[in-house]
């Protein structure tokens, strides 16, 4: 017959976060370490730390040992409920466009920015000027 395994939402696993009651959740697992607190190598309060979310980056980021993965088996009482999981951010990809040439970009800017070439137009026009009627 078939071991039942209790699901447990995130929730009510986040509820356990105190010395004397302390659950984890590492990968889709529930643990109950409140036993374990004292001897945890790392202290309690590294424990305590990481109730209330998904500990197992925390996890994996203090490079546990083997024999630290085999027991932690003896301290799990249930899975996580997949639908209660924290939903991880879809990742939106933005499309590039390709860099255009010089005489494109020149050209766009010529359009957007028609003031500058009409104003050193207009200098150019005023300068000439100034220069002809001096040399009468």
């Amino acid at each position: 017959m078939p071991t039942l395994t209790k699901l447990y939402s995130m929730d009510e696993a986040a509820k356990h976060n105190k010395q004397d009651d302390c659950w984890l959740v590492i990968d889709g697992k529930v643990y109950d370490v409140t036993s374990y607190m004292e001897e945890h190598p790392g202290g309690d309060d590294v424990l305590v730390a990481a109730t209330g979310k998904d500990a197992t980056d925390d996890f994996e980021d203090a490079g546990h040992s083997q024999s630290a993965r085999e027991l932690m088996e003896q301290y799990c009482i249930g899975e996580l409920d997949p639908s209660t999981a924290p939903k991880i951010p879809e990742l939106k990809i933005y499309k590039k466009e390709q860099p255009k040439d010089f005489g494109e970009k020149l050209m766009d800017m010529a359009k957007h920015y028609w003031a500058v070439p009409a104003a050193v137009a207009g200098i150019s026009i005023v300068a000439a000027g100034v220069v002809y009627s001096r040399k009468k």
